[in-house]
Formats: structure tokens, sequence, C-alpha cells
């Protein structure tokens, strides 16, 4: 496979299960050429099961470029299989799920954050996942689980998969995972926030490359962190409810490229050739509701956001095509919101890292003697 050259990883938009899929990838690409972008987790017994039917779950246009793809899973054979039957398509990294604390992965299906407390089969996953695969490889995980949430339970886990794998990336989501009951999204609210943990490592582990995950909404938070230290960032929830004016300002505050000046009106053209050359791909998928899900969120707060989303809902019964979609709906939305470059970015909490480096732990030490000792 011909190496690709693309910016480093600075900014990139987390996986998220039922948003990052296709559809979504290919408005983010159309507002920022730089982000790197991750697939939803893929769990590898899909990818195993469903290897006929390869495209509907692994395809993606070139233009989606960099991008990551993420799986899931506990069987080392079947880890295997997933990763050489999606070498093909040309993803630019594979990424290993070791953090999400849904109940259905973590509880029983036994993988995501559970993972963590077995870093010798996320060390046997990642070498498996990196025989099968000629791109370089990477965990996202918490910095704990349940009451396994100390500092050097953290640096355990990175060392031991890193020391017995090809692993030097590391996606931190600054929070623990309570695995007792609650919900996924309260996962991302209830257990506080620690980058004083994401910094230790960073000071620990000078050899490896981490990206900070977890409450960071702006681009100007991203760049806050960036110059802390992080090698890059990761961003969620803001990407996708609010991409235009998160995504729209990547490429310039993050990367320093030059504005490319499109404005919503250019995006949506470029959509609609998209949108109505992908439906009924699959029979009657995707459909229109599905190809226009990562729009209506296009004009977050913007004069014409209401109107625009009710017209969808009626539009969404009888439309057939993305055009004839945009015919009815757009006159909601006012031409100077449609015809305008992406506006000043969002200004980010001040005090998002305050005191982060003053809190870290004490450094890791040991952990030669800790791992000889566990042997």
């Amino acid at each position: 496979m011909v190496a690709r050259r693309y910016s480093p990883p600075l900014f990139s938009v987390a996986p998220m299960m039922d948003w990052t899929d296709n559809h979504y990838r290919t408005l983010a690409r159309m507002i920022s050429k730089h982000a790197w972008l991750y697939t939803e987790m893929l769990a590898a017994e899909t990818i195993v099961y469903q290897k006929d039917n390869l495209d509907r779950f692994l395809a993606f246009s070139p233009e989606q470029h960099p991008i990551v793809l993420q799986i899931g899973g506990n069987n080392l054979n079947n880890i295997a299989k997933a990763v050489e039957l999606a070498k093909p398509y040309g993803y630019d990294e594979i990424n290993l799920n070791c953090g999400c604390p849904s109940s259905k992965v973590a509880g029983h299906g036994c993988f995501g954050v559970r993972l963590m407390l077995d870093p010798k089969f996320v060390g046997e996953a990642m070498s498996v996942i990196a025989a099968n695969t000629d791109v370089p490889v990477s965990v996202k995980c918490r910095i704990g689980v349940d009451d396994h949430d100390s500092y050097n339970e953290l640096c355990d886990f990175v060392y031991k998969v890193s020391s017995s794998s090809p692993t030097r990336h590391f996606i931190i989501h600054s929070r623990k995972a309570l695995l007792n009951g609650i919900s996924p999204a309260e996962n991302r609210e209830i257990p506080p926030l620690k980058y004083e943990y994401f910094y230790a490592l960073m000071r620990d582990f000078p050899d490896l490359r981490f990206t900070i995950n977890g409450g960071i909404k702006t681009v100007d938070e991203a760049n806050a962190a960036l110059r802390l230290g992080a090698h890059g960032v990761m961003v969620g929830r803001s990407a996708y409810q609010n991409p235009w004016r998160t995504l729209g300002h990547v490429d310039t505050a993050i990367y320093g490229a030059p504005s490319s000046g499109i404005t919503r009106r250019q995006v949506l053209e470029q959509y609609q050739v998209y949108g109505d050359s992908v439906l009924g791909t699959y029979g009657n998928r995707p459909s229109i509701r599905e190809v226009v899900k990562p729009l209506l969120h296009l004009f977050y707060t913007d004069p014409g956001n209401g109107p625009w989303k009710r017209k969808a809902d009626a539009a969404f019964q009888h439309c057939k095509t993305i055009k004839s979609f945009f015919d009815e709906t757009l006159v909601a939305i006012p031409d100077y919101i449609l015809d305008a470059p992406v506006a000043e970015p969002p200004s980010g909490r001040e005090d998002l890292f305050a005191n982060t480096l003053s809190l870290m732990p004490p450094p890791y030490e040991d952990r030669e003697q800790k791992i000889l000792l566990e042997a």
C-alpha cells in the first residue's frame, strides 16, 4: 500500500455510535479538510459475519481520508479476521475500543471499557491487529473503571499494552467509566474529568503519543489543550451537534490553513450530489431520513433553524430525492445564513485546564519491577 501524507491528527472527531456514519463523515469532510475522522465502532464479529456484504459496513469515499476504523471485540481470531477483511479498504489507522461503557458492549459483550481490566489481552489484541494491517494502530480508553481508577493502575494499563505490542498511540477519555448500571450518557457527565492524569501520562511515557478526549467542546479549548502539550485533541458531540461552528474553524485555527470561504449553501449543493447518489443503495436503505440526519444540526442556533426542522419532518414523509427535500425545506433558512462563511468561533472556557499541571499525580515509578513481580 502506498503511504499517504496527511496533516497530523491534531484534531479528530470521536467515534460515536449511530452518529459518525458515512453520511456524517461526508458532511464533516466538506467542512474540514484536515480533521481526522473515525468510524462508528464496528464489532469484529459483525465484519466477520458480514464478509459477503462488507461495502455496507466498510466502504467510504476517498475524500474521507484521513480516516480511522474503530473496532471492538474480545475474540482474537475474529479481531484478526476483521482487520484482514478491512485492509483492502485502505483505512489510515486501526483503533481498538477500550472505552465504551455501554451495557451491551462492556456488560453482556464483555469488551469496550471492560478490556481495561485485562491489559494482557489488549496487548495481544493490538499485536494481532498490527500483524494484519500495514497502518498504525491505536487504543481508545478511559482513565479507569469503577474502583480501578488510580493513576498507577492507568499507567500499568498503558505500560503493559505498549510494552507487549506495537501500540504507540493512546486516545484517553479523561473520565473513568462506571459499570454499575448508569447510562452511557451519564458516563459522559457523572465521573469527573481528570485532565491531570492525561498530562501525567505524557510526562511519564515520553516515547508514546497521547490524544486528549472528554469535555472539550470548542476549537479554542482544543487549542488550549494543544498549548499545554497534548499531541492531539479528540472532540465528540459538539462536532456533531454544532458541526458548522466547530469543524468550520479546524483547518484555520488548528492547522493554520487559509480559509476556504465555503458557505453552507455550497456545502449543501455538494451534499445533494452525494445524497442522491447513495439513496437506496441497499434496497430501501439508506433512506432520505438517514442521509439527511447529519444535516439537522447544520443551522444550530441560527435564525430559521426551528422552521427548517419542522419542514424537514413533513418532507421526510413524501420526498424521494435530496434535491426535492432541499427545495421544500431550505426556504426556511434566510439567504444571508446560507451564503455567509463561518463566523467567529465560539469562545472556550478559560478555566478548563486551570491548575491541571499542578494537580498531576507523582511520577509512575518502578514499572519494570511491577511487571516482573506480576509475571
